[in-house]
Parts: C-alpha cells; structure tokens; sequence
C-alpha cells in the first residue's frame, strides 16, 4: 500500500467522528521504483493531507520530507523536493502490517500490499 493510498483512507467504523489519520503498524516495507510523472505529483500535493503524509513516512522509515508542507511553487522549482516527495508517496510500499483507527484502535490487516478495510457485521 501507497502511502497516497493512506492519505486517502479513512474509518468508517458506526459511530466514529474521527477516522483519519489511520495509525501505521509497520511490519514490512518494500521499495518499488516507478517512473516519476511531474505533472501528477503537481496535482496531487494541493490534495495530501501534510501532517498526515509526513507522519506516515516517519513511520515507514523515511526522514528526508519537511515537517512542515512547502509551498506550492516549490514543486516547479525544487527537483530535489520533488523527487523525494515522490520516492515517498509512491515508490514506499507497506507490504505487511496493518491500519489502525485513531478512534476505536480497531486494526485493519495489509496483507501482500492490500488493506482489508471490510467492516465486522457489528460495525456497519
């Protein structure tokens, strides 16, 4: 699992005001190379939720992003920034661990790189 695909990811648990972020239990972190794309990771950053982003990263074992979100314009000026932004958001991958709600504590399993978010009977 991306870390684009956490910023995206949220509980859905009955009852709960406050789903995101999900708290990363890392088991295994994998590397996959993929080609960097300027003009998606310009589109994206405006949508990423920053401290949750940089928050996740640490997580994963990656130190290299600013605590605090750049301005937009440093996207067009930075290739460095860039490219860590990107190495970050979409070549680390947890491939085993699991998501946890913020709210309830409630694990939800990544298993192979795929987050099981179905919800128990009793929590929809």
């Amino acid at each position: 699992m991306r870390l684009l695909t956490h910023n995206m990811l949220s509980s859905n648990i009955k009852g709960v005001t406050n789903g995101f972020p999900l708290r990363i239990e890392v088991e295994k972190v994998v590397e996959k190379q993929v080609e960097i794309n300027h003009d998606f990771l310009m589109n994206i950053f405006p949508k990423i939720d920053w401290k949750a982003f940089f928050d996740a990263s640490r997580v994963m074992g990656y130190v290299e992003l600013p605590e605090e979100a750049p301005e937009p314009s440093v996207l067009e000026s930075d290739l460095e920034f860039l490219r860590k932004f990107h190495h970050a958001l979409l070549e680390l991958h947890l491939e085993e661990g699991a998501l946890v709600c913020p709210e309830t504590g409630r694990k939800f399993p990544v298993n192979k790189g795929i987050p099981n978010m179905l919800l128990h009977e009793d929590e929809v």
